[in-house]
């Protein structure tokens, strides 16, 4: 069986672009390890630790993941704004690529991975510490040899279908039009179709344990107080296929 290490940018985001893969992939006898960067937290983490970790190891137990492993850097927000760095930990976007590299790539030789899920060049949708892990998962798996890399994206025309059924049902999203307009791939960029339809009701499990972005006031919380509240089967039909980009690095 295969090992595959998935990397995100935030807790939340194995869900929401790979946790339809991670669950099949886990179901199928391969082992699955989740990195994340950042913790999702802006500010010094709580003696306690942080909740947002908390909730991705639910979410991640419930996909069938074996391992989560966060690298130790902090969000660095969304905007025009890149805010101090908390006294605690760097800001992903402010950390050294190669740095940051060699911690994965220490991983993935660990693991002995045998794929990298990683994001593609523009992220998604153009957040900074989404970019940085397309360029630092690219990195890593140069260090440690990894030569099957796949980039999670999106279909540009399945994104804004999706934006055009948001609005006519009048669900609040927080980015305009221009941000939109960067979101995902051209279909014919798109390598890897994966039908995830049969872990659907995995998947909304797994993204309702991020209570944290579910219950909060944040960009897409609106949304995805609906999504967990679907009928699986509903749910399955617009969340229930992932896409990816081969890596082409020989």
């Amino acid at each position: 069986m295969a090992t595959l290490v998935a990397f995100h940018a935030h807790p939340d985001d194995e869900v929401l672009l790979t946790g339809g893969t991670l669950a099949r992939a886990a179901a199928e006898g391969h082992r699955v390890v989740v990195v994340v960067a950042t913790d999702g937290m802006m500010g010094p983490v709580p003696e306690k630790g942080a909740p947002r970790l908390d909730e991705l190891r639910a979410s991640a137990a419930i996909l069938g993941v074996h391992r989560v492993e966060h690298l130790g850097y902090a969000d660095s927000g969304h905007g025009p704004l890149l805010y101090p760095d908390p006294p605690d930990r760097t800001r992903f976007a402010r950390a050294d690529p190669e740095e940051a590299a060699a911690r994965l790539a220490s991983l993935l030789r660990e693991e002995k991975a045998d794929m990298l899920l990683s994001y593609d060049p523009n992220g998604g949708y153009g957040h900074r510490d989404h970019v940085r892990v397309h360029e630092v998962g690219k990195r890593a798996a140069e260090m440690a040899d990894v030569k099957r890399v796949r980039e999670a994206t999106m279909p540009h025309d399945n994104v804004m279908r999706l934006v055009r059924l948001i609005r006519l049902l009048r669900i609040p999203l927080r980015f305009d039009d221009a941000a939109l307009r960067a979101v995902g791939s051209p279909s014919s960029a798109i390598t890897h179709r994966v039908d995830v339809r049969r872990f659907a009701a995995q998947k909304q499990a797994a993204l309702a344990a991020h209570r944290s972005e579910v219950q909060g006031n944040g960009r897409t919380a609106a949304v995805m107080r609906v999504l967990v509240r679907l009928p699986a089967p509903l749910f399955g039909l617009l969340l229930g296929r992932e896409w990816y980009i081969e890596d082409t690095r020989d």
